[in-house]
C-alpha cells in the first residue's frame, strides 16, 4: 500500500506548482497543507486509488516478466556453455535410461531436506517416463557430514559400480547420523555393498578432486542451493512438487526439440 500512496503523491504533485516539488523547502504549515490537499483529493476521487493500483500492478507484472525472460536467457547460456561438464564429465553417476531423449542433472546434498523430499518423487517419475537420463552431481554444501556422505557415495560408485551406488544413494537419503567407520559398515549392510571397499577408497584424492570439480561447476552455474536441476536446457532451482516437476520436464523437452 505504501507504494500505491507514493505513486498517488507523484500524480498529485504533477498538478501542483513547480515550487511544490521540493518538499524539503516547505514550511511546516505548507507541508500540512500539502497533506490535507492529498487527503482531500483522495476522499473526493477514490477511483484514483484503483487506477493507480492498476498502473502499479501492470508495471510490476511487466518488470517481473522481463526479469523472468532475462533469467531464462541466462540459464540457456549457462547450460550451453557448460554442457560437456554437465552431461559428459566421465565420473558422475548416470541412471534412469542412459539412452533417454532427455537428460536431467541433479545437484544434491544428502543432508538437504528438500533433496530428500524430491528423491522418491523423482525416482517414481523416472520409472513412469522411462525415457529420461538422470545424472547426479554430488554437491555437498551443508557442512562436513554432507561432504562425508558424498565421499561414501562416490567411493561406492568408484569401487562397486552404478547399481551399488544407487542402493547406497537411497540409504544415504534417509541417514542422519555422523559418517565414520562404524556407520559406513552399517550403511553398507543396508545397501548390500562391500564396506571394506568403501573404507579403503574413502580418502582417495580422486574423490576429493571430483567433489571440488562439481563445486566449481556449481559455482559457474550459479547453483546456490540444493536441489538444483537442469532439465534439458532448463534450470530448475529448488524443490518442485511432483506434478509441477512433470510440467518442467515437458517444458524442458520442448526447449530441447
Amino acid at each position: 500500500m505504501r507504494k500505491f500512496l507514493i505513486l498517488l503523491t507523484g500524480i498529485i504533485w504533477v498538478a501542483l506548482p513547480l515550487q511544490a516539488f521540493d518538499i524539503s523547502q516547505m514550511s511546516d504549515a505548507e507541508r500540512q497543507q500539502f497533506r490535507d490537499e492529498v487527503r482531500s483529493y483522495l476522499l473526493e476521487n477514490p477511483e484514483v486509488l484503483m487506477e493507480a493500483i492498476d498502473v502499479l500492478r501492470g508495471r510490476e507484472e511487466a518488470q517481473a516478466a522481463k526479469d523472468a525472460e532475462a533469467e531464462r536467457a541466462s540459464d540457456l547460456e549457462l547450460v550451453a556453455q557448460y554442457r560437456d561438464e554437465l552431461y559428459n564429465d566421465g565420473y558422475s553417476y548416470i541412471g534412469g535410461n542412459p539412452e533417454g531423449n532427455l537428460t536431467i542433472v541433479e545437484f544434491l546434498d544428502y543432508r538437504c531436506t528438500y533433496c530428500r523430499r524430491a528423491h522418491p518423487e523423482l525416482i517414481e517419475i523416472l520409472k513412469q517416463d522411462g525415457n529420461i537420463r538422470w545424472i547426479v552431481k554430488e554437491y555437498p554444501i551443508l557442512g562436513q557430514e554432507s561432504v562425508n556422505s558424498s565421499k561414501v557415495a562416490i567411493a561406492t560408485l568408484k569401487t562397486q559400480g552404478p547399481e551399488a551406488y544407487l542402493r547406497m544413494h537411497d540409504v544415504l537419503m534417509e541417514f542422519s547420523g555422523p559418517i565414520n567407520e562404524k556407520s559406513i559398515v552399517h550403511l553398507a549392510k543396508s545397501a548390500k555393498v562391500d564396506a571394506d571397499a568403501i573404507i579403503a577408497a574413502y580418502d582417495d584424492a580422486e574423490i576429493e578432486a571430483q567433489i571440488a570439480m562439481v563445486r566449481d561447476l556449481g559455482m559457474k552455474m550459479k547453483v546456490s542451493g540444493t536441489p538444483t536441476f537442469t532439465i534439458g536446457d532448463l534450470i530448475v532451482r529448488g524443490y518442485l512438487p511432483s506434478e509441477q516437476f512433470k510440467g518442467a520436464i515437458e517444458h524442458g523437452r520442448s526447449l530441447s526439440n
